[in-house]
């Protein structure tokens, strides 16, 4: 007599099936419960603009300029600025048409920019040319440059306009610049090649990442001075490898998070103690970073991976990790 082959093992994979489905569930409800918004990451090698929703569902790509780096809202969120390092330009991105709708000229790679409190002036720092270049966003024209340190990244622009942070990978200096005058009035000392900046809410203090000290400088900004130091440890991974780069801050001011590149990890640091809490791994040179409207989800860009990864904040853990195109350098999150 032939026996029938028992179907316990179908439907236990049916059952292993249908718990994946219902996590995967609960976790994208959990990302846009809160509130609906939208991810926006640029693509080096892809020359767009990828959209996401809040859980990481890819929902279009917009065509931009060539080699889309760093992005920023503009006041009113109605649109996208998009530095794109290979053809010199700022692309504006219409939010509602989804489509690049101007470009505004630029000094040679550019990277990262900040905007005048009121929105019409970018501040770029251009690594080849080594300045910081003010461009009117309205006429589209230059306003004037001013000379850095070697390979100029992060620029971090005052509350009041008044003033922008500058980093200098070469000089391993941040440039506290003054844009009326148009001068660099300091030259603050920090770790070896400074990248980029993040600011408490109240404005005391500038963290600085230093990608080759494995390290990030506190800079009091009423003394304008170094006034403590963050240092990454992961066990079993030497320093040289530990490069952190990304850095944000949550809306109370409490917690700061750093992605820490070649490491694949992100770390979360208490930002009164300025202990580390704990480390998350990511994707392959974890690198840029956003946080949801409401904290509760770190967005992580990983250059080497060419994907992003979701990371619950409350539980410290790493949910999902979703395809970001070629290269992808920047998250921007925004409703």
């Amino acid at each position: 007599m032939q026996s029938k082959k028992s179907p316990l093992p179908n439907v236990q994979a049916w059952c292993v099936q249908a718990w994946r489905v219902l996590a995967m569930a609960a976790v994208l409800a959990c990302a846009g419960a809160a509130q609906a918004q939208t991810v926006y990451v640029s693509s080096e090698k892809d020359n767009k603009v990828l959209v996401f929703d809040a859980a990481g569902k890819l929902l279009s790509k917009i065509e931009v300029c060539k080699r889309p780096r760093h992005m920023l809202f503009s006041p009113d969120r109605s649109k996208i600025y998009v530095c794109c390092g290979d053809s010199n330009q700022l692309g504006v991105v219409d939010r509602a048409s989804g489509k690049m709708v101007d470009t505004v000229p630029l000094a040679d790679s550019p990277e990262i920019f900040d905007l005048s409190p009121d929105g019409k002036v970018a501040y770029v720092s251009s690594e080849d040319d080594g300045v910081l270049a003010a461009v009117d966003l309205t006429t589209r024209k230059p306003l004037f440059q001013i000379k850095t340190g070697g390979e100029p990244e992060g620029v971090l622009v005052t509350r009041d306009g008044k003033f922008a942070y500058v980093t200098s990978e070469e000089a391993n200096v941040v440039h506290l610049i003054d844009l009326v005058s148009k001068k660099i009035v300091k030259d603050i000392q920090v770790g070896n090649r400074p990248r980029r900046f993040a600011a408490s809410p109240d404005g005391r203090e500038i963290w600085v990442s230093n990608e080759l000290s494995a390290s990030v400088s506190v800079i009091d900004t009423a003394t304008q001075a170094v006034k403590g130091r963050v240092l990454f440890q992961i066990q079993g991974m030497r320093a040289s490898d530990i490069t952190p780069v990304g850095v944000v801050m949550t809306r109370d001011g409490k917690t700061a998070w750093v992605s820490l590149g070649r490491a694949n990890h992100v770390a979360e640091v208490d930002v009164a103690t300025r202990q580390v809490r704990r480390t998350v791994l990511a994707g392959k040179r974890a690198w840029g970073l956003a946080l949801s409207q409401d904290d509760k989800w770190l967005y992580v860009t990983n250059g080497l991976s060419d994907d992003m990864t979701l990371v619950d904040t409350q539980a410290g853990k790493a949910i999902r990790t979703v395809a970001a195109g070629r290269v992808p350098h920047t998250p921007l999150v925004g409703p």
